[in-house]
Formats: structure tokens, sequence, C-alpha cells
């Protein structure tokens, strides 16, 4: 599944139009998070304080398990391709396990985020590795995130 979601990510931001651009304010839509034994899914949403700081929080579910992750970014065009940003950031995850203890994390990101112009969706896909802070759980460097967001002006 995790290969299939990698492939379907490139692919559309292979194929989509050359012109794009990245005008919103924010967005809302559906994120998945890759784990190697987890898969959340769940709501995100992301905030531009600025044209390079953004705020990200998302709420995934997994059987017996709920994980909240907030998430800082520094974005930055990707090498003048307008519409194609990539992003680099940090930020705190905690995993509420059922009949067990929370975990907490710490997940750094590296990621790109491609919006078309006139095209209201925003697609985006990153590396988040999981360095865990509490005594429960194990860090995961094969951790990924993926999301498909509307956009709003």
């Amino acid at each position: 599944m995790r290969k299939l979601l990698l492939v379907f990510a490139l692919g559309m931001l292979g194929h989509l139009a050359v012109k794009a651009q990245t005008n919103y304010r924010a967005a809302l839509g559906l994120g998945v998070d890759l784990y190697d034994d987890f898969t959340f899914f769940g709501a995100t949403g992301k905030y531009f304080f600025s044209d390079n700081h953004v705020g990200q929080g998302d709420l995934g579910f997994e059987d017996n398990a709920t994980m909240a992750t907030f998430l800082y970014s520094y974005h930055k065009e990707f090498f003048r391709a307008k519409g194609l940003r990539w992003y680099a950031g940090v930020g705190p995850s905690i995993i509420f396990l059922k009949n067990s203890d929370n975990i907490f994390a710490l997940r750094p990101h590296l990621g790109l985020d491609f919006k078309v112009d006139g095209v209201p969706f925003v697609i985006n896909f990153d590396w988040r590795p999981s360095v865990v802070l509490s005594d429960v759980g194990d860090n995961e460097v094969g951790a990924f995130g993926f999301g498909l967001q509307f956009a709003i002006n």
C-alpha cells in the first residue's frame, strides 16, 4: 500500500500542468500517516502564517489508537517550478493508545507540496521519521505522510 501511494503521488506530480501557483492561505483535507506497522487515516489542515512559515495539524485514527501531530514547516519554491514547493520542519506527535501508555514523539519532516493554478486542491508528500521521547514505543525512520487538501484563499 505504501508503494502504491508513493507511485500515485509521484505520478500526480509528474502529470499535472506546469502552470501552477501556491497562492493559498490555508488548506483542509484528508491525510495518511504511514508507519511500518501502522497506517493512520484522518483529517489534516495547514495555515500559512507568511509566505514561508506554515503550521500544520493532523488527527489520524487507527485500530485502538489516535494520533495528534502538530508541525511547523518552512516552505520554499522548488527550483522555479511554479506551484511546487519543498518544505522542512519539525513538531510533536502524541499517539493515544487504548489499554496502554501514550507515545510522545518528535517528528522532523521533509517533503513536497503541489498546487495547480485553477484547481482548488493541494497534494503533499513527506518523509516523517519518528523520534520517540517516551518510555514506550520505538523510533521509526521509514514513516511517511501523504495529504490531499482543499485550498482556501
